[in-house]
């Protein structure tokens, strides 16, 4: 694939409506609880800068601003992402892939599913472009049994990460943003955290 190209494109979109989510947090709300266990809004936003650090290989510089921070770490992600390190091989726990490949399954998702849990730990817009939803839908419910269940399985990739929550029932007929938060572990129903 072609640097710069719906790879990149998805991710640029996705950091830049996350970047403002992390941008509207008050400084009174970094450490509002999550729907992440465990989690505090800040913490969110910590994971978000961390995996894009595992993404590219090395950890990203840090400092006492966390907007700051995921600039830099998005700045380093799209460089990559358009230059022709975006079609290198690298080993991830899935296997080997090409780095734009890794880059939109893992963190590029994540900025929507924890760009969520970030509205909602902090009283933002909790609404997912129609897009991503029916995108990360047909990708979660895509995952063999077997895999969702390691998926679900805290630790299972390495100590403290756990890629879904146990599921949590929302009706059937329910909008698509809440069954597929439902499907992920969150609970797009109930505002307490």
């Amino acid at each position: 694939m072609i640097p710069g190209t719906s790879i990149s494109a998805r991710y640029r979109a996705r950091a830049a409506a996350f970047e403002a989510k992390v941008a509207a947090v008050r400084a009174d709300q970094w450490t509002n609880a999550s729907p992440c266990a465990k989690w505090t809004a800040l913490e969110v936003v910590d994971h978000v800068i961390e995996m894009h650090g595992v993404m590219l290989g090395a950890a990203i510089p840090r400092t006492d601003d966390p907007l700051t921070d995921f600039r830099e770490a998005r700045r380093q992600v799209q460089e990559a992402l358009d230059s022709d390190r975006a079609t290198t091989e690298v080993s991830t726990p899935m296997g080997p892939m090409l780095l734009e490949d890794h880059v939109d399954q893992v963190v590029s998702d994540d900025l929507v599913l924890h760009g969520w849990d970030l509205a909602r730990a902090t009283g933002q817009d909790e609404t997912i472009p129609a897009a991503d939803v029916e995108r990360l839908w047909a990708t979660a419910r895509s995952v063999p049994a077997d895999l969702m269940e390691r998926f679900r399985t805290p630790g299972a990739f390495g100590p403290g990460i756990e890629v879904y929550g146990a599921e949590v029932r929302v009706p059937d007929d329910a909008p698509l943003q809440d069954r597929l938060l439902g499907y992920v572990g969150r609970d797009p129903v109930s505002k307490s955290v």
